[in-house]
């Protein structure tokens, strides 16, 4: 039988159901929970901090640019010598490297932060890496490319006592909290259902494994391998479609969920599912498949009933009567009640609103972010932890998201996977272990995390 997830001591990332609670709740209570190691070795708040960055183009450019804007870019990395020339013109004091684990060696204590901005496969090896040496880390979403680097990932920023946080900037966003805090102060009763969907993807997806060729002479294409299996290069893996390859992005759940399944797994305590059952248009092991519907259950806990949550993409949408009349957004959520439903026509869950009829918006508390990234850099000069740090927050949400994906690689071709009973204790599926490497991944010598 699945555990009782109150029954639990520790879980995600070494996280209790009291701590994540605790940490979310400043949805309510207006409160954070300090780490105190964190704060004892932090940066003092008159003291420059030096970033390093891995990642330099598309979201890491923005990633970059946030960082230097608080302190000091000593080192960046690319293995697009074209998107590490242009940086280098901008950031003149920062030394520049192809390859992290040479950057990360080299510049050592010089180095108090590192930012990570890179395809999925490559997060956890330059993030670990980067921690395990006491640095402290920003993550683009989804954190890691696999459950096991999410749990592990947290468990590292914890024992380290590092300021932490993953790029998913909704968090920060007070219409996020707000709607977070709706929910936890259970205006809509008792929940049931929560529909997620996303307009991705918006890459190739579904294909054959794309002819190999030499890459372009401005890509170290081994650097962006870092611990994936060797292949030969192919045109569709850089800069972008990546995302739609099993073995280097996390298709259209990882690419989004982090962002729209983020409200409603702050208001109501999404850890912890106990199974989880997909369809798709079916798959050949290589890329993601065109288009999947996954279905999430999570049993009752503390803080709330037992529920269902459905995940859509690749032009799927729940049904259209849901919506009281109203047209859906491309992209969102909604959550369903007792006594109503609360819709987010939006990725961040920025905007959002009843339907239903008979609500009025309560007055609820939860705390004002200063930024996304500054919740970041006040965590490292000591003061409170970001919202979405690894341990108690990041972590636990991209385990929950990633697990969607286990569902999908087993609708294989035929497109139905069977029920997944999921012991997040000991991340394995019941009775399936040919998933195994689908939630832990074997790298190559040398890029181990």
């Amino acid at each position: 039988m699945p555990r009782d997830p109150n029954q639990h001591g520790t879980s995600r990332s070494g996280t209790t159901r009291r701590q994540f609670i605790q940490t979310t709740a400043v949805a309510t209570a207006g409160f954070w929970v300090a780490n105190s190691l964190a704060a004892e070795e932090s940066k003092a708040a008159n003291e420059q901090i030096n970033f390093a960055c891995v990642g330099i183009g598309g979201k890491g450019s923005s990633d970059t640019s946030g960082a230097a804007a608080h302190g000091k870019i000593v080192g960046i990395c690319d293995v697009d010598t074209q998107r590490l020339d242009g940086a280098a013109n901008r950031y003149k004091d920062a030394e520049s490297f192809t390859d992290f684990r040479e950057m990360l060696d080299k510049l050592g204590d010089k180095i108090d932060a590192v930012t990570v901005s890179t395809p999925d496969h490559s997060h956890a090896p330059a993030a670990l890496k980067a921690m395990k040496m006491g640095k402290h880390c920003f993550c683009q979403k989804p954190l890691t490319h696999t459950i096991w680097e999410a749990r592990e990932m947290g468990k590292v920023a914890e024992a380290k006592g590092l300021a932490t946080q993953m790029g998913n900037q909704g968090t920060s966003h007070d219409g996020l909290r707000e709607a977070a805090a709706v929910l936890k102060a259970g205006t809509l009763g008792k929940v049931s259902e929560v529909h997620v969907w996303t307009n991705r993807p918006v890459w190739p997806q579904g294909g054959d494994k794309p002819a190999a060729t030499e890459p372009p002479a401005h890509l170290k294409w081994d650097m962006w391998l870092a611990g994936a299996k060797e292949r030969e290069f192919g045109k569709g893996y850089h800069p972008f479609s990546w995302r739609g390859f099993w073995d280097f992005g996390t298709g259209a759940l990882g690419d989004m969920a982090c962002h729209t399944m983020n409200m409603p797994f702050m208001g109501l305590d999404l850890l912890n599912p106990t199974s989880v059952q997909a369809e798709s248009s079916g798959h050949n092991g290589y890329s993601y498949p065109k288009w999947s519907v996954i279905t999430f259950e999570f049993p009752k806990n503390s803080t709330r009933d037992a529920l269902t949550v459905y995940w859509y993409d690749g032009g799927k949408r729940p049904p259209s009567e849901l919506f009281d009349g109203k047209q859906p957004a491309s992209s969102g959520c909604l959550i369903i009640g007792e006594k109503g439903k609360i819709y987010s026509p939006d990725d961040y869950s920025a905007r959002w609103e009843f339907l239903g009829g008979g609500l009025e918006k309560p007055k609820v508390e939860y705390p004002k972010s200063p930024g996304h990234v500054e919740e970041w850099v006040r965590a490292i000069r000591g003061g409170e932890p970001a919202m979405s740090n690894f341990p108690n927050y990041a972590s636990p949400l991209t385990e929950t998201i990633l697990l969607g994906n286990l569902a999908v690689w087993a609708t294989g071709e035929d497109g139905k996977s069977k029920k997944i009973e999921w012991d997040s204790q000991s991340l394995k599926a019941k009775d399936m272990p040919e998933l195994d490497k689908i939630v832990k991944p074997q790298y190559r010598e040398g890029w181990e995390a």
